[in-house]
């Protein structure tokens, strides 16, 4: 199958190369990162970047998605046709079939599902022109067909948590359209991050249908809704991480063999199973995800490896020995806090100079929310900074509120 790169922030050039390569005969299509980030080696052992992608994928391959990479090297997930039906086919079974609007980026998997649901159920998208605000969500809704042969046709649409803020933000203010937005639709899928208890609960009082997703690319988008699986995926709990089976999951990371064969895993039984990274329980009906394995956030829909700010904060004078937690947060999600002892987390200048700090090493959605000043960092036994303590002490100081300057 030929591999072809489209311009990922142009959705209807995404729509197009979807058309042909999830209901067509290809080709498969590339998005994501853009050239020179190394995605990882060919079979030969040469560098692949994403410049210098295949020419050609498996048979069956529909879409390669490339990750943020916040984490360490962006990830080339290889999704095929079959798995994106599967995932479009499962979440109509779901919520139901009709129209859907694309407000998120079209280049990653959040969007390009919305986009496979709609050819999947034969129907146009709805694409939000421009950069995301309330009205513009407002009025790409109200564009919207209601009715289809006398028929009522019901929409949807998926959203992340900073962008329903914003338009709860208007419609709590008094914007009647943004109001009418929200109640319209039969759902709004909310994932990307975690979704703080006050924000769902401002968005029911709303009137907003608000269904909760949890997945990645590597199982073509969310899989389990309100906690609950979607028909035909298997969950597990290996070892306190939840790991994922079923018609979903990717066929790996494009050339990168060794990374697929360590998160993707057969049983005994031959069940196949991708190792999710976060940690969590299963009762058998609910999935319940407590945390990530490898201490990473999803703020505003973007990963933040913590142990990464961690390492930036500790290189500003006076914090060599900060601790980074995580905390809640009303429109983002989670954020971070820096945890520091001495004098150097009380200058009037020390918060300025770490989100600067990380601002420039790893971007500013990374930057932290603040810094929580202690006489000193706990231990534990080990010698280690007692995480647990200190996160619940960040999380009862700075509670769920938002703080993040755009």
């Amino acid at each position: 199958m030929r591999l072809e790169r489209v311009d990922a922030a142009d959705a209807r050039s995404v729509l197009r190369g979807l058309r042909g390569a999830v209901l067509g005969a290809g080709p498969a299509i590339a998005l994501g990162a853009g050239p020179g980030r190394r995605l990882g080696r060919s079979r030969d052992g040469e560098p692949i970047v994403a410049g210098s992608l295949p020419g050609e994928v498996p048979p069956g391959t529909a879409v390669v998605v490339t990750t943020s990479g916040s984490t360490g090297f962006p990830k080339a997930v290889a999704l095929s046709r079959s798995a994106l039906t599967a995932s479009a086919l499962a979440t109509a079974e779901r919520i139901g079939e009709g129209a859907w609007l694309l407000a998120l980026p079209p280049g990653y998997i959040a969007g390009v599902q919305m986009l496979v649901r709609a050819l999947v159920a034969g129907r146009e998208p709805a694409i939000l022109a421009g950069a995301f605000s309330a009205r513009a969500f407002s009025a790409a809704a109200a564009a919207m067909a209601s009715s289809e042969g006398g028929a009522r046709v019901s929409t949807y649409t998926s959203l992340v948590p900073a962008q329903l803020s914003t338009v709860l933000d208007a419609a709590e203010g008094g914007d009647s359209d943004a109001a009418r937005a929200l109640a319209g639709f039969e759902a709004i899928l909310v994932g990307g991050q975690a979704l703080a208890p006050a924000l769902a609960a401002r968005a029911r009082a709303a009137g907003a249908r608000i269904v909760r997703t949890y997945g990645s690319s590597e199982t073509a988008g969310g899989c389990v809704y309100d906690g609950i699986p979607l028909r035909g995926v298997g969950v597990r709990i290996h070892d306190g991480e939840v790991q994922m089976s079923g018609p979903t999951l990717a066929d790996g990371y494009l050339g990168d063999p060794d990374r697929t064969h360590a998160v993707f895993v057969h049983d005994e039984a031959g069940t196949r199973w991708y190792r999710t990274g976060d940690v969590g329980t299963f009762d058998g009906d609910r999935v319940t995800v407590t945390g990530r394995a490898d201490n990473v956030i999803i703020s505003g829909g973007i990963n933040i490896s913590l142990d990464r700010v961690e390492r930036v904060v500790r290189t500003v004078a006076g914090f060599e020995s900060a601790v980074v937690v995580p905390v809640p947060d009303e429109r983002w999600g989670q954020a971070s806090v820096v945890v520091a002892a001495g004098g150097a987390a009380g200058r009037p200048d020390a918060e300025a100079a770490i989100r600067a700090a990380v601002a420039e090493a790893l971007g500013t959605p990374a930057r932290p929310r603040g810094i929580l000043a202690v006489d000193e960092i706990p231990l534990l036994a080990s010698g280690k900074p007692d995480r647990a303590g200190l996160t619940a002490r960040a999380e009862r100081t700075f509670g769920g509120e938002a703080r993040r300057e755009e």
